[in-house]
């Protein structure tokens, strides 16, 4: 197997980027989920509620601003949070740093409803629910359960031919290629044999062990357009035909890395 893709999200919920290598940290990729859009009670305003947070890209500046662009909106440039913390409601982790103002006035007019930007300082502050498989010591940043998602592509590649299947009883044009950005992963790769993640329990990407944590069940997230923002009812009605049990649709594995290091597109990838 190969890493075929390496990518980050700076903004929980928003645009992705994607990278030819990245630093793995404790708590996940450098640069993944370091901010969050809450609204005035700290509770995190989520892509499955607010698909137009998937049209925002948010570009890290130097010196640890950002720089947020999204469509019919205009520009803003967020300089390095330094305001008060504030209570928020993520599992693990009590308060975040509020951005400047402005990125607060951005987001409120994007979203139609009451916002606040904020930003994680420390994601060591943040421990893994045990809930989704975290262990004593084991940290994560705005992510949901894991410091970083794999999806394959050989499985993502099953998806579509069942996808294909399922147009094609209803007598509607075959869909095409899904965009893997749908499953929000960190790492794809490439080379497995479809599935065969269900069963790992350890990965190495190059010279960096990880340690899958738990597989990953599949929200409404899955069924939003990232280039349209449109929601549908695919892939996860299909998905949920062919990969649901206990109660759950499942899709991707999380990782937890046992050590910092460096990963590159290419590298090779051992799973156990």
């Amino acid at each position: 197997m190969i890493l075929d893709r390496i990518l980050i999200y700076p903004l929980k919920s928003g645009g992705s980027h994607s990278l030819s290598e990245a630093t793995v940290h404790p708590w996940g990729l450098d640069g993944d989920r370091r901010w969050a859009v809450v609204d005035e009670h700290g509770d995190n305003l989520w892509l499955g509620e607010f698909p137009r947070l998937a049209s925002v890209t948010a570009h890290p500046t130097p010196g640890g601003g950002l720089r947020l662009t999204a469509r019919e909106m205009e520009q803003v440039t967020v300089p390095p949070a330094t305001g008060e913390a504030t209570p928020v409601g993520f599992s693990g982790l009590d308060k975040a740093v509020l951005a400047d103002g402005a990125a607060h006035a951005w987001f409120t007019e994007l979203l139609g409803r009451p916002a606040r930007l904020v930003w994680l300082d420390d994601p060591g502050r943040r421990s893994i629910d045990p809930a989704h498989g975290g262990l004593p010591g084991e940290v994560v940043s705005f992510a949901w359960d894991a410091p970083l998602l794999l999806v394959s592509e050989s499985s993502a590649g099953v998806l579509d031919g069942w996808l294909a299947e399922e147009a094609a009883t209803r007598g509607e044009d075959a869909p095409g290629r899904l965009s893997r950005l749908r499953f929000r992963p960190n790492v794809i790769v490439e080379g497995a044999e479809a599935f065969a993640e269900d069963g790992w329990r350890e990965v190495r990407i190059g010279t960096v062990p990880f340690r899958v944590s738990e597989l990953c069940d599949r929200c409404a997230v899955t069924t939003i357009d990232p280039e349209t923002q449109v929601k549908g009812k695919e892939p996860l009605r299909t998905l949920a035909r062919h990969r649901k049990w206990d109660g759950k649709t499942w899709f991707g594995v999380r990782l937890v890395p046992r050590e910092p290091g460096r990963i590159r597109v290419g590298d090779p990838v051992t799973a156990r």
